[in-house]
């Protein structure tokens, strides 16, 4: 009985998350007349696709992806080694820079972006990609310090001493037993830096006027050139293409986290 109770409750949680992605992707192929004329769409087109791709969908996919990288590549410089620090040593109010770590994740990115706008413009960093990226490993920095250090806290300090018996130096320590331990770990903090990136639009949307990252580009309300709101189909258009290369991408961490982990309990 406890086994059906499962299942069910397995079930409807399955279906309370993809009937409205399974929705939103039907439906943004819908005509518009149809679509407000039935529930379940009878007639679909690709207009929506046609006009976010003919106002750059494909060159905005493609910077988002970069900036995503760029905000890895950083995050990762900045926080593996603070991660560490906090995670493996031990020092005079350590509690209290994790504190301020979540302090300034709290703060609005508007409050960051606007005064990052003014002196992006005065730099030369406005409307670029590093300056879009420098802004998201702001925001993503906190998430991967904190996922960092709780990677470095789980690994036995044994394996690191018994590197050193053997006669390696710290960094080869690191290099050959803590970080490949820590690989799973840290590719799950690269999902998250990648995604907080990805998601990101009120920064982009500041910070950018001609490149601007897709969620910039087709979550503003004016994008169509209609002046005034959006029919619904291209609102469901607009998070079909925002969903669509986010699942890919879940899909393929998920399945090379699976066999990291497995790589890393064989060593």
């Amino acid at each position: 009985m406890r086994k059906i109770w499962i299942y069910i409750a397995a079930v409807s949680i399955s279906l309370w998350i993809l009937i409205p992605i399974v929705y939103t992707v039907i439906a943004s192929f819908a005509d518009i007349r149809d679509y407000y004329a039935h529930l379940i769409p009878q007639k679909y087109t690709l207009r929506y696709y046609e006009e976010y791709w003919r106002l750059g969908v494909g060159s905005a996919l493609l910077r988002s992806i970069q900036v995503g990288l760029l905000t890895i590549a950083l995050s990762f410089i900045i926080g593996i080694p603070a991660g560490y620090t906090i995670g493996r040593l031990k020092f005079k109010g350590r509690d209290v820079i994790k504190l301020t770590i979540l302090f300034f994740r709290v703060l609005p990115i508007v409050i960051m972006a606007v005064p990052l706008a003014v002196l992006f413009i005065r730099i030369g960093l406005y409307d670029t990609l590093i300056g879009i990226a420098l802004t998201h490993t702001a925001i993503a920095l906190p998430f991967v310090v904190l996922i960092t250090s709780s990677i470095f806290i789980s690994i036995p300090r044994e394996l690191e001493e018994a590197g050193v018996i053997f006669g390696l130096s710290s960094l080869q320590v690191f290099t050959k037993i803590t970080l490949p331990l820590a690989a799973p770990g840290l590719s799950a903090a690269a999902m998250f830096a990648f995604l907080i990136s990805w998601n990101e639009v009120v920064a982009a949307t500041i910070l950018s006027y001609l490149n601007r990252t897709l969620p910039a580009m087709v979550l503003t309300p004016y994008v169509m050139g209609t002046g005034g709101e959006l029919p619904d189909p291209y609102k469901f258009a607009a998070a079909t293409i925002m969903i669509a290369p986010a699942l890919v991408f879940m899909a393929y961490i998920r399945k090379y986290l699976t066999a990291m982990w497995g790589a890393a309990g064989v060593k």
